[in-house]
């Protein structure tokens, strides 16, 4: 079996794949993990996971950049109907519409728009960076063999804003409830980052491999 991490210049590109191997080790699967931008290798994968650090627009170009990419993505989404795991901007990348340094296009998976973290409480500082608790909204295979309540980690100023409220599996606080995982179908997205949240991110990673979606 195959997952491949799509390289499309994201900085947090390394850590995802490293941690993926690690996950892979520990569940004792022959998994292959693939690091590519190649369309041909990306359709004929079994599970994808788009990673994301940056701003909206500037993911989302750099996919745009790749001849094939934005198509191959679609394919293995929409009509091949196999999983993704999108973290961070990489989840963020699946709404209609992106609103950080101006209006842009994102994949459209999601009914939802991203935009800058609404900071009721204005000493809260943005980015919202570090540990914070999610809280399960509803029971997921992901998250199995973690505690609700339990700790990730974040880097971001933008949030998913999503329609789909039973899409929303997983919530934070930062001044206001936050998005912190979706799931829809064959689309699983986080806005932490489980390569960076150690022991929890690692039990989300596994979950992901072995789960015949």
């Amino acid at each position: 079996m195959s997952l491949t991490v799509i390289d499309y210049g994201s900085g947090n590109l390394k850590s995802a794949a490293k941690a993926l191997e690690a996950a892979a080790k520990n569940v004792n699967t022959n998994l292959k993990v693939v690091v590519t931008s190649d369309p041909k290798i990306i359709k004929n994968s079994e599970k994808i996971v788009l990673p994301g650090q940056g701003s909206f627009k500037d993911c989302y170009s750099g996919i745009k950049k790749i001849p094939g990419l934005e198509e191959s993505l679609n394919e293995f989404v929409l009509v091949k109907k196999k999983p993704i795991f999108g973290i961070c901007v990489g989840m963020q990348l699946f709404a209609k519409t992106g609103y950080e340094s101006e209006e842009t296009k994102g994949f459209g998976w999601l009914d939802a728009t991203v935009r800058k973290i609404n900071n009721i409480d204005k000493t809260l500082k943005l980015p919202h960076m570090g540990w914070n608790q999610i809280e399960f909204k509803k029971e997921f295979t992901l998250f199995s063999g973690l505690e609700n309540k339990c700790h990730m980690y974040f880097a971001h100023s933008y949030e998913l804003i999503i329609k789909q409220k039973n899409c929303v599996i997983a919530a934070t606080k930062y001044g206001n409830s936050i998005t912190a995982a979706v799931v829809k179908e064959n689309i699983f997205g986080t806005q932490f980052h489980p390569e960076k949240s150690q022991k929890n991110g690692l039990v989300i990673l596994e979950n992901f491999i072995k789960r015949d979606f």
